[in-house]
């Protein structure tokens, strides 16, 4: 004798059919899950290396997870505080690169492999060329108190600098930064010694400091929403693969070696910073993600 299903299995039976659907819908549309497409925010910056690195390593990484998700760049302009909040509400922008903090991590679901090795953190500054010796005779912290910085109002190295009472100014816009060093109204101006040189050469009315690096830890994550894990996990599992493979050395010293070598990092007096932004659980104990 056939027994007919209860009407109680039958109601789970509907409710899994859903529940099934409904999954599929969040991986297609990305509201929650990996997508098929995973969208970046498009910088505006004129620096194409500073974009072209991320995205060719996130490129890497997804080729190398085995995940079928292709990268397309937003077809928009979007500033790193609005991006970090689309990916934050899930509103069309699926992953971005950042400097951590604890409060970013917080908010978005950071992928914890630092895509520069550390050097964002890796410092030599832009000055004018009458201050060429500005910094010559500093060699220690105390000593570099005396010196007059500009950063980004919203930057984190603005933090960082300030807890070590180092003077800084702040301003909202990019390329004032440049004019107030070009004026003499500052000092110097920090950069990351990979994105030094393509923005001093745009600025032929300034130069970089010979004398010092100024160093603090801190590193660039992909982020991603933190409901999407499995976009999260396809990132990761890719960023690893690349790293065993030799695929991330390889790229990176394509991108960077030569600004590394112009550096002549050797031959600078370095000043240790602390840097209160970084989440106590970074992984500075893993040295393969460094750069030594």
């Amino acid at each position: 004798m056939r027994i007919s299903p209860s009407p109680g299995v039958i109601q789970v039976r509907i409710y899994w059919m859903l529940a099934s659907v409904m999954s599929l819908w969040l991986l297609m549309s990305g509201s929650g899950q990996a997508a098929e497409v995973a969208i970046y925010a498009r910088s505006n910056t004129q620096f194409d290396q500073r974009n072209e690195y991320p995205v060719k390593l996130l490129e890497m990484a997804l080729r190398n997870s085995g995940a079928d998700i292709t990268l397309e760049s937003s077809k928009e302009i979007i500033p790193q505080g609005r991006a970090m909040n689309l990916v934050l509400h899930n509103e069309g922008v699926h992953v971005l690169w950042a400097m951590t903090s604890e409060e970013r991590e917080i908010e978005l679901l950071p992928i914890k492999v630092p895509i520069y090795k550390g050097l964002i953190g890796w410092r030599l500054c832009i000055v004018h060329p009458d201050n060429a010796d500005r910094l010559a005779g500093i060699t220690s912290l105390a000593e570099l108190r005396g010196v007059v910085f500009v950063q980004g109002h919203d930057w984190p190295d603005l933090e960082i600098l300030r807890s070590n009472q180092l003077m800084v100014e702040s301003v909202s816009n990019y390329q004032a930064m440049f004019k107030m060093i070009g004026a003499r109204h500052v000092d110097a101006f920090p950069r990351a010694v990979i994105e030094i040189w393509p923005e001093v050469e745009a600025h032929d009315n300034l130069q970089v400091d010979s004398h010092l690096l100024i160093r603090y830890p801190a590193a660039v994550y992909y982020f991603v929403n933190r409901q999407n894990k499995p976009l999260h996990d396809a990132i990761s599992a890719g960023l690893n693969t690349s790293i065993a493979n030799g695929d991330f050395e390889r790229l990176f010293n394509a991108f960077y070696s030569d600004a590394i070598n112009r550096a002549q990092l050797e031959h600078r007096k370095i000043i240790d910073l602390k840097n209160p932004l970084l989440p106590t659980d970074t992984p500075i104990d893993n040295l393969s993600l460094w750069y030594r």
